[in-house]
């Protein structure tokens, strides 16, 4: 009796150790991984531009805001200001055109390169200062916020160009789109709440606003190093009717760039996202 061998089950077992081999090594199907990263790049596309579209709507706010700063830091603003016939006299003797002499050097110190000597300087007629010690370290500290505030504006305003760019490039620039329009909004809320406590500290209890201008300058200073005498130039130069006017300002200066993008861009042709 002979036996005679068969190659049959040899080649099956041949067969599924090189199945059992190619799928150790992930040749089975090279296709499937691709497509996997293909989805989960697909799928991560959106996350991350409406990451970057909530990152655009951080950024208006800081940018109107910027700018609104930026303008009250001119000499526009104090040249209105002290124009108003409502605006206080000075009980100590400034009168309109000793202040327009003399505030143009506080602000203009907030916004150039010179030491706390541009001010120091500063005498009256009789040969006295125009600003003591404490008042000069206070402008001091100011104009480092200031000088912080404005490199804030400049870096969210090159951001948001920066992602304008990429939005154009990344064919996403409808979510960008709805960015603006989204910080345009909230723009119009804080700017709303921010009129509210001036206009009723001006016209209803002048302690609200107080209470909002101390917690605002708690923030930045420390103590009362921000509190002068009524008989301090910096008191007498900008009383607090000065500083009411100039958040008021603030506020509808940036309520009208929140109110322009969200109200004044167009809808984009895609299919825009929630707001």
């Amino acid at each position: 009796m002979f036996f005679r061998p068969t190659l049959a089950p040899y080649a099956s077992a041949v067969s599924n150790l090189l199945h059992n081999i190619g799928d150790c090594f992930g040749t089975k199907s090279k296709s499937v991984p691709r497509n996997d990263e293909k989805k989960k790049t697909e799928t991560m596309k959106p996350n991350l531009t409406t990451i970057l579209s909530y990152l655009v709507s951080l950024l208006i706010p800081l940018a109107l805001i910027g700018t609104a700063l930026r303008i009250l830091l001119t000499p526009i603003f104090f040249n209105i200001e002290y124009r108003m016939p409502y605006f206080p006299a000075d009980e100590y003797g400034f009168t309109q055109q000793d202040r327009l002499q003399w505030a143009p050097f506080a602000v203009e110190y907030l916004v150039n390169s010179a030491d706390i000597s541009y001010l120091g300087d500063l005498k009256f007629e009789d040969g006295s200062p125009l600003y003591n010690e404490r008042e000069l370290i206070h402008m001091a500290d100011v104009k480092n916020i200031v000088r912080g505030a404005l490199q804030a504006w400049y870096v969210s305003l090159a951001i948001l160009v920066l992602l304008a760019v990429l939005a154009r490039r990344g064919n996403w620039m409808h979510e960008y789109m709805n960015g603006l329009r989204r910080g345009g909004l909230w723009m119009i809320g804080l700017s709303i709440a921010i009129g509210a406590i001036v206009g009723v500290g001006i016209a209803v209890n002048p302690d609200i606003f107080w209470q909002f201008f101390t917690f605002f300058h708690s923030i930045f200073f420390e103590g009362d190093s921000w509190l002068f005498y009524f008989s301090d130039t910096l008191i007498r130069l900008f009383p607090i009717r000065f500083w009411q006017d100039a958040f008021l300002w603030a506020a509808v200066l940036a309520l009208g760039g929140g109110a322009g993008l969200a109200f004044g861009l167009k809808p984009s042709s895609t299919t825009e996202q929630s707001v």
